[in-house]
């Protein structure tokens, strides 16, 4: 995003900010930085967030599946990389509407399943491409699919937002673009998905699937090496 936080036209004096999912706090933490005005609260499920942060920023433990119960309202909303992370989204969705201040605004940032490709490199006949098959199977089982963000903008409208915009991006799975700054975005790509790929994987494919521990990890040999390939020339939709 070019290092923007926020998409979304904020005032420079922005007051109150939520993050929800806000897992290490990193996005909570830059933008109190950034915007001494603001009082930014995170919330998540697990208590991950560091003790040192900014004045203005602050760290709750909260389900956003539960009723809402702040009692005021906020200037922004923002959440990023939640897909997975709830069951009912139009109802998430529904709890922000009626938590944000008139005028105010909601920004989700997320990734979609599957994973694309510029051209026919990636293939049924890949480790990659089955992973994505086993991936979307298992969350449509658990009832926390992985293939929803494309529907955001479509709950945002049904839950009353106006002026609803859709920003589409492309983030190479490695380095195998010719531009530089694509160049880059697929290095940490690659970096972050490696760094989860075991957790989430085996997550769902043991428990959802009824594959064992064993079954997971030998294809997770070949999917990282599909992942490194620069011959594949696949991306994810953001």
């Amino acid at each position: 995003m070019d290092g923007k936080l926020a998409a979304a036209p904020l005032p420079d004096n922005v007051q109150r900010v939520l993050d929800f999912g806000t897992g290490t706090g990193i996005w909570a933490i830059d933008f109190a930085d950034a915007h001494p005005s603001a009082q930014v609260l995170g919330i998540d499920l697990s208590p991950i967030q560091p003790s040192y942060v900014p004045p203005n920023c602050t760290f709750e433990i909260d389900d956003c599946e539960e009723p809402w119960t702040f009692s005021q309202k906020f200037d922004y909303i923002h959440g990023r990389m939640m897909i997975g992370a709830f069951g009912d989204w139009p109802n998430v969705f529904k709890n922000v509407y009626e938590h944000l201040k008139p005028g105010g605004y909601f920004e989700m940032q997320d990734t979609n399943f599957p994973m694309e490709a510029i051209d026919d490199t990636f293939g049924e006949d890949t480790a990659l491409w089955e992973w994505n098959r086993l991936m979307l199977k298992a969350s449509d089982t658990s009832g926390r699919p992985l293939s929803v963000a494309h529907l955001y903008k479509k709950w945002m409208i049904e839950a009353g937002f106006v002026d609803v915009v859709e920003i589409k991006y492309k983030w190479p799975q490695n380095t195998w673009p010719k531009g530089k700054r694509d160049k880059e975005l697929g290095m940490w790509t690659l970096a972050n998905i490696l760094e989860g790929l075991q957790g989430f994987s085996l997550a769902l494919m043991t428990r959802f699937l009824g594959l064992s521990a064993e079954e997971v990890e030998l294809l997770l040999v070949d999917v990282r090496k599909d992942m490194r390939n620069r011959d594949i020339h696949s991306y994810w939709p953001m």
